[in-house]
């Protein structure tokens, strides 16, 4: 009988012992896990295509804490630029001609892998540089009265970044996330009398980080 007891308490303390260090482990799983939900406003540069600045945009980002200051994870965002153009004669080839007016539209649609590194340690205020890489989906078109052209082109992009996360109160999760961003990606172009080799943006990102 006392045998048994022993081994019941053995295995109560065992289970006990592994209880809490599951929980400290899922803990820390938890804290080294962060995400990022931001709007974003958007202007692309090098462009005469729908090349009017936007805030039709949102960013997802999830990371992890690889060290202290090093993040690991993955993005996803979008954006819409739009440009109104006037009546105009469109020369479409020696023989071909076009005369309407436009709405040009460029949805981009980047999703890769993101890595950042924290500047600083403060309870308060994090700041750090980041870099994205991965694809991009865009979609450039033209909208007329009844009829619309378009190009989907794919290409790779690439965008670094400085942002900060603000922590209003340090022992929470929850605090608000900025950022300025470059992007390129290599997607080319070709719809009506508009070329494009390569999209350019700058933009900012306002949000929530947890």
């Amino acid at each position: 009988m006392k045998t048994i007891r022993y081994i019941l308490k053995k295995q109560i303390i065992l289970l006990m012992m592994l209880s809490v260090f599951c929980l400290k482990g899922q803990a820390q799983v938890e804290d080294k896990l962060h995400f990022n939900v931001d709007w974003q406003m958007n202007a692309p540069i090098s462009t005469d295509f729908a090349d009017k600045i936007s805030g039709w945009g949102m960013n997802f980002e999830a990371g992890y804490y690889v060290t202290p200051r090093w993040s690991l994870g993955a993005f996803l965002s979008f954006h819409t630029n739009h440009k109104y153009v006037d009546r105009q004669t469109l020369q479409l080839s020696p023989t071909e001609s076009l005369t309407t007016d436009q709405q040009l539209s460029a949805f981009q649609l980047p999703f890769g892998l993101s890595t950042s590194y924290r500047l600083g340690q403060n309870d308060y205020l994090k700041p750090y540089v980041g870099v994205r890489l991965g694809a991009m989906y865009a979609e450039n078109s033209s909208y007329m009265t009844t009829v619309r052209y378009y190009s989907n082109p794919w290409g790779f992009y690439v965008s670094p970044e400085l942002g900060m996360n603000i922590y209003p109160v340090p022992d929470k999760r929850l605090g608000f996330h900025v950022a300025l961003y470059y992007s390129y990606a290599t997607n080319q172009t070709d719809l009506l009398t508009y070329s494009m080799n390569g999209q350019n943006n700058l933009g900012f990102r306002v949000g929530i980080c947890f």
